[in-house]
């Protein structure tokens, strides 16, 4: 489904990432995990063409999305949750889940794609009048999941689901995460904290400044003490 192979982008001279190879199949939750400032959220935006490699290649179900615009590698089936989650304050919450299905048609109808991001997150049911802007910060995380996944995505890619939201919001999130794999998509997501690592996920790579330093499962990661320094903090990495 998604390959980067020896990805590589520069911003203003500066080279943010180097040579990363990665891979999502269908059905698989794979974890691009690694500190503030590693290179996850601009690995996200390359492949979602705000970015444009400096070399390597992205490709999804066989086709370079190098040079596409954002737009048509959403219509390609790459569904997009950012960090901010960046729901439209001025729309209800049943309009921003039901934006993508005006963006993205495909053979399904809109009234079966939506019905299955209230099956993801069946909470926002609650508050479908109410306006983005009158949302916590855990229900806009769910409302821009839902959103993405109205695009009827082959792949979602959700940029740090769990940070700064209450231990309450984070098992729905997980929850949710794990309905949409079972669906038989991929997710490619981004944390900080590896204790936000749903213990499903099938694969995990760890970035550090720019480069990939492991690639394994979690129980590997956690027996690797360089890994854990980068991941958990020297404490945990020696206890």
């Amino acid at each position: 489904m998604l390959q980067l192979s020896n990805l590589t982008v520069d911003i203003q001279g500066s080279r943010i990432l180097n040579g990363i190879s990665l891979s999502v199949a269908a059905g698989e939750l794979v974890c691009l995990i690694g500190r503030n400032g590693a290179g996850k959220t601009t690995t996200f935006r390359s492949i979602m063409g705000y970015r444009r490699p400096s070399s390597g290649k992205i490709e999804f179900d066989g086709a370079d999305l190098g040079r596409l615009p954002t737009w048509r590698i959403a219509q390609r089936g790459i569904g997009f949750a950012p960090e901010e989650s960046e729901v439209y304050a001025d729309l209800t919450v049943a309009e921003n889940i039901e934006l993508s299905t005006w963006t993205r048609p495909t053979g399904r109808p809109a009234a079966e794609r939506i019905g299955e991001a209230y099956a993801v997150f069946p909470k926002l049911k609650q508050y479908l009048a109410r306006g983005g802007a009158q949302l916590s910060g855990g229900e806009r995380k769910m409302v821009s999941i839902a959103r993405a996944l109205t695009l009827d995505p082959k792949l979602l890619l959700l940029d740090e689901p769990f940070e700064g939201l209450s231990p309450a919001i984070i098992p729905l999130i997980a929850e949710g995460v794990a309905s949409i794999r079972a669906m038989g998509k991929g997710v490619l997501m981004a944390e900080s904290n590896v204790h936000h690592v749903p213990d499903y996920v099938d694969r995990l790579y760890v970035l550090e400044r720019g480069e990939l330093m492991f690639s394994g499962t979690l129980a590997e990661a956690y027996r690797d003490r360089a890994v854990m320094r980068v991941i958990a903090g020297d404490a945990e990495a020696v206890a």
